[in-house]
């Protein structure tokens, strides 16, 4: 008999999330050491210092390198630099941090390995705008996609093809060496390609594909950037190019691996577990009436699940930003799933961030329960007014509702779990 909802679906996450650390995902992906030459590690992320240190835990040899991670991510590394630097919006030391990187896998030779590891945050942390745009341009661009609504593979689009570093640029400035690279993907569907922007990795798209998404989205940009675009000037290095022939990549922790273990997790405990999808996109707020749609038919009808059990998903979904409230997408997600459960009871839910920070806030995400409007109507607060004003968060802070865990430095997008008893 589940006595606590909150503390099992609390340890659903915790499991998920360890699932996809780097200490243990990792090890089992490094390539052979290089047999003549060096081995330079470089790599950005939310999840680079714990993959950095998982690398340096398992190497059987000398090592060199440097990667770039989110403000209070670091962890402490033997003999690679973690450098901090700004996310979600890029600041100067994410510039210096990549014009530093290009340069150390300058006058590399054939014999030499460059180990690359990258997640999710890389694409803003790697900060070096394409010559003639300047750090303050793609400041604004990055702030105007994130309050549009576009997708991470569009957003990454436009930032690739903007980029002196990301879109394959990197492995470029490393070749001839072989580049092997690593990735903790929070891109759904995971392609490597889109994870941070790909900057080891061949693309695919074009200039006109980040042009039609500045304009589908109505981002105005400076004229430069525009004629840049148009011209064809900035386009990236594409999977014909033979300097990416000898490299490699593996996709080692995805949002599935998280579910997976789990669904595990929740069947030991005696609740049958449902995984709906890993990838799904599209507004939050729309995703939380879909996922309550779901619960109300199990919860009335057992159809199409037979209660108890959880109903687990993971991807990436957006956020419109219309208001000037507080909240991530979790907190989004979240609040249009009580508003649109309106108190039914024996549902319980969870929806965090795996890693720990939810859009640019301190907390991972939120809970909400059967009493949650009931809480929130005692405190006056309009929980459809705060969710108009995209305020999740302080709509579930005023609950003591919020989820805070800090960094967990790795990253696989969102995870959600709705418990049916």
């Amino acid at each position: 008999m589940l006595t606590d909802p909150r503390q099992f679906l609390f340890d659903l996450f915790s499991v998920a999330v360890d699932a996809v650390s780097a200490e243990k995902c990792l090890p089992p992906f490094l390539p052979a050491p290089s047999a003549h030459g060096r081995t330079i590690v470089i790599g950005a992320g939310k999840g680079a210092a714990a993959m950095a240190k998982a690398v340096e835990q398992a190497w059987p040899e000398k090592l060199e390198g440097m990667v770039v991670t989110r403000y209070g991510h670091a962890l402490p590394c033997r003999d690679i630099d973690v450098i901090e630097a700004s996310h979600p919006t890029p600041d100067e030391a994410g510039q210096r941090a990549a014009a530093r990187m290009l340069e150390m896998v300058k006058d590399l030779t054939e014999n030499d390995l460059v180990l690359c590891l990258i997640s999710g945050g890389g694409s803003a942390l790697l900060a070096l705008p394409a010559e003639g745009i300047s750090l303050q341009q793609k400041q604004a661009l990055n702030k105007a996609l994130l309050k549009s609504g576009a997708t991470i593979s569009e957003m990454n689009c436009v930032r690739k093809h903007l980029s002196a570093i990301k879109g394959g640029r990197l492995a470029l400035a490393c070749a001839p060496a072989r580049v092997v690279t690593l990735l903790i993907s929070d891109i759904p569907g995971d392609d490597p390609g889109i994870i941070a922007s790909g900057p080891t990795l061949p693309d695919p798209t074009t200039c006109a594909d980040a042009l039609g998404i500045l304009h589908k989205y109505r981002i105005d940009v400076p004229e430069n950037i525009r004629q840049m675009l148009a011209s064809g000037a900035s386009e990236t290095p594409k999977p014909a190019d033979h300097r990416f022939a000898r490299n490699a990549h593996h996709v080692i922790a995805t949002a599935r691996h998280a579910l997976l273990a789990a669904a595990e997790a929740a069947r030991a405990a005696g609740i049958t577990p449902y995984i709906l999808s890993d990838d799904m996109e599209g507004e939050a707020r729309d995703t939380g009436m879909l996922h309550a749609s779901i619960a109300r038919q199990v919860l009335l009808h057992d159809q199409p699940f037979v209660r108890p059990c959880v109903i687990l998903s993971g991807g990436e979904t957006t956020v419109t930003v219309r208001g000037n409230g507080r909240g991530g997408r979790n907190a989004e997600f979240l609040l249009s799933l009580a508003i649109a459960l309106d108190g039914l009871p024996g549902i319980h839910a969870i929806a965090c961030d795996t890693d720990g920070i939810d859009g640019s806030e301190d907390n991972a995400g939120a809970w909400c329960a059967p009493d949650t409007m009931s809480r929130a109507t005692a405190l006056g607060l309009r929980a459809r007014d705060l969710l108009a004003e995209n305020d999740g968060y302080g709509f579930f802070d005023a609950l003591g509702d919020l989820v805070v865990t800090g960094p967990t430095r790795t990253n696989v997008n969102d995870f959600r779990a709705i418990l049916i008893l």
